[in-house]
């Protein structure tokens, strides 16, 4: 199993390879349109992120010994930062995911790059992500 930070690195690197924010756009969209699915009857109320300008839904569920995230979003730019979220999170011991620092948001320019209502946004997304791992410890 991979871990947190390994992931976070790979990203890094992904991302490195694009000098334009443009680029980094599409690429960080491509993570959205490889994002499985989510079944339609997850898509419910209890599973939307507050303070997201796009819907965006995330159904974490714990197994036990790691963590599975489905997530989905009606907007495309938003379905990839789910979808990277999503790629660091997943099959993660919830004590890992609650203590990570998922440094790789800044790293790659995300937060900066992003218009304060998307920032906002992504806090919300991990906040929920990392919440769900702190309640499957409880």
């Amino acid at each position: 199993m991979q871990t947190i930070n390994n992931i976070e690195q790979e990203i890094i690197e992904e991302f490195e390879i694009y000098d334009d924010w443009m680029d980094k756009y599409e690429f960080l969209i491509s993570y959205g349109k490889e994002l499985a699915p989510m079944d339609e009857k997850l898509k419910t109320d209890d599973r939307l992120i507050k303070g997201c300008q796009s819907k965006v839904w995330v159904d974490a569920n714990y197994d036990g010994e790691v963590m599975h995230f489905s997530a989905d979003a009606d907007a495309i730019v938003t379905k990839g930062i789910i979808g990277l979220l999503v790629r660091v999170l997943d099959k993660q011991k919830p004590e890992d995911i609650a203590k990570a620092e998922l440094k790789f948001i800044d790293e790659i320019g995300l937060k900066e790059h992003l218009s304060p209502t998307r920032s906002n946004g992504l806090l919300s997304m991990v906040k929920q992500m990392k919440m769900s791992a702190i309640q499957a410890l409880s």
